[in-house]
């Protein structure tokens, strides 16, 4: 059966993931020790401890996330495990890309800091937002945006699933979606507590500054196929990957046409590798005749079967 694995976004953080992984696994407490030195501050800390509000917080969210996912993939290689396919929502494309060999822990955690950092600051400069549009057709929702003339800017984000559609932009603009939708039959729409308006062009500053980074970056080939979120297609050459990472932050994720994508490949098995159920949840709504698990604990690894 052919697998793939899927790696989480943020808002898929908890305080307290990964302890297990540290206590439990030497290359846990390798990757966490070194991502201590990486982050400048005590990153383990405020991943076990908290509080809650400092892990929410961007630049300290996307590391721990992307530290946790990486080492339970790293852990599934030790033990033997292989996907036909990997992929990642958003920040997550960081550890499906650390997976799949395209560069190393260390480099990949050095990339998150600057996204994570460069995002936090663009929020500030540009004040943004992000809410999802729930219970109505994707290309209406888009064609909602597309059609916005008011101040501001609006953008379609994350497509997630048929009928959960992100939306991103400017406060005003994104508000003004928000009731429109409702009025032309929208179920629901729900703002999101995000620092700002990810995958939107107003993170040009964050994307002009992850290039300069990855610029000067050798990124190798990956050793598994990972599906990206701004074309929802395969791809292996480091070149490619560059280019994928680098439109990422001002585009938005294709997610429902990558795990479409996945099924067309012969995919079958979808394993959620890292905190929470997000993409779990996602591929019920994207198909319901998908097995999708999850694997986020060291119980959960050493009793891992495809």
């Amino acid at each position: 059966m052919k697998s793939a694995w899927l790696f989480p976004g943020q808002a898929s953080q908890k305080v307290g993931m990964g302890k297990d992984l540290f206590e439990g696994s030497g290359l846990g407490k390798r990757y966490f020790e070194s991502a201590n030195d990486i982050m400048g501050c005590d990153i383990q800390s405020i991943i076990f401890n908290g509080p809650e509000d400092t892990l929410k917080k961007t630049q300290y969210t996307q590391p721990a996330i992307y530290i946790v996912s990486v080492i339970l993939g790293d852990l599934l290689k030790e033990k033997g495990h292989s996907p036909n396919a990997v992929s990642g929502h958003s920040l997550g494309e960081y550890s499906a890309l650390a997976v799949a060999n395209a560069f190393d822990f260390e480099t990949g955690l050095s990339l998150v800091k600057i996204r994570a950092e460069s995002m936090a600051k663009a929020g500030e400069v540009h004040e943004g937002t992000m809410a999802a549009i729930i219970g109505m057709d994707d290309n209406t929702v888009t064609d909602l945006c597309t059609s916005y003339s008011g101040n501001g800017i609006v953008v379609t984000a994350n497509y997630n699933s048929p009928g959960q559609v992100v939306i991103s932009g400017s406060p005003e603009a994104v508000t003004s979606i928000m009731n429109l939708a409702k009025e032309s039959g929208a179920r629901m729409t729900v703002q999101l507590n995000v620092s700002g308006a990810f995958h939107s062009p107003l993170m040009t500053p964050a994307r002009e500054a992850l290039a300069d980074s990855l610029d000067s970056l050798k990124i190798s080939d990956a050793i598994y196929p990972i599906i990206t979120n701004v074309d929802a297609k395969p791809v292996t050459k480091g070149s490619d990957i560059k280019d994928a990472l680098i439109r990422q932050l001002e585009n938005p994720v294709l997610w429902s046409q990558s795990i479409l994508n996945m099924i067309e490949l012969g995919i079958e098995s979808y394993t959620e590798v890292g905190p929470g159920k997000v993409l779990q949840g996602l591929n019920k709504r994207i198909n319901r005749d998908l097995v999708t698990k999850g694997v986020e604990s060291m119980e959960q690894v050493e009793n891992f079967y495809v």
